[in-house]
């Protein structure tokens, strides 16, 4: 589950939130909520949160202060506003994502796809998969070790996971770590080996071909042309 946190003043958006949570057994875990942002600094200092959904007017203390004392964590900004200098300001102090009210399911979800990079369903054992994965991209995973922490057998879910996602479990890890790849190349100054074994690959030979198969470039290829 994504920890979650919300900090809003307005007690119908938390509870759309939740409303949408508990219905569509999205798999976040709202560990806590405030409705202002002083308070909400303290909360995410206290409970280290993955995501926070985080509202900009807000009494006392607003979001963009709130962003500024904890840039990294990742937001998502809900406001009321449809302002390109809102926009601005919150993407320049390191929101992920601006959400507009009044909160909308798809909306919502395609929000969380594009900030955290998992896809949901409405199942939970498979949503329990894709977070296994996502949080574990950078280790060796192995199908009978999630079936084993998840109680069913391997085949079971292999079959669900094809049925919901439309893919195999192996296409769908080394889709994360390629993303997670080109992430790293993109945003940090690491060496291909690295970013290899970073992102779960015990073999360079294997980390260029799925590089290559995704991308259509080797690793080398892609770096030279990032950095003309």
């Amino acid at each position: 589950m994504i920890k979650t946190v919300i900090i809003d003043d307005e007690p119908a958006v938390v509870s759309i939130i939740k409303y949408f949570v508990k219905k569509e057994n999205l798999p976040l875990d709202i560990v806590g909520t405030a409705n202002r942002g002083d308070e909400g600094i303290e909360l995410i200092k206290k409970l280290n949160p993955q995501l926070v959904f985080l509202d900009i007017k807000m009494p006392v203390v607003d979001g963009f202060e709130v962003m500024k004392a904890l840039s990294d964590t990742k937001f998502i900004v809900i406001t009321a506003f449809e302002s390109f200098e809102y926009a601005q300001k919150s993407l320049r102090l390191g929101a992920k994502d601006i959400i507009l009210k009044p909160i909308e399911f798809k909306q919502l979800t395609a929000s969380i796809n594009r900030v955290m990079g998992w896809k949901f369903t409405s199942n939970n054992t498979v949503n329990d998969v894709i977070q296994y994965i996502h949080s574990n991209y950078d280790k060796k995973i192995e199908l009978k070790t999630i079936a084993s922490n998840l109680y069913l057998s391997p085949d079971y879910i292999s079959k669900l996971f094809k049925t919901y996602m439309g893919i195999t479990i192996n296409k769908y890890i080394n889709k994360v770590r390629i993303e997670k790849a080109i992430e790293l190349f993109d945003n940090e100054e690491v060496s291909v080996k690295e970013v290899a074994l970073m992102t779960g690959y015990d073999s360079l030979n294997n980390f260029y071909k799925n590089f290559k198969n995704a991308t259509g470039k080797t690793p080398a290829i892609y770096l030279s042309e990032k950095n003309k």
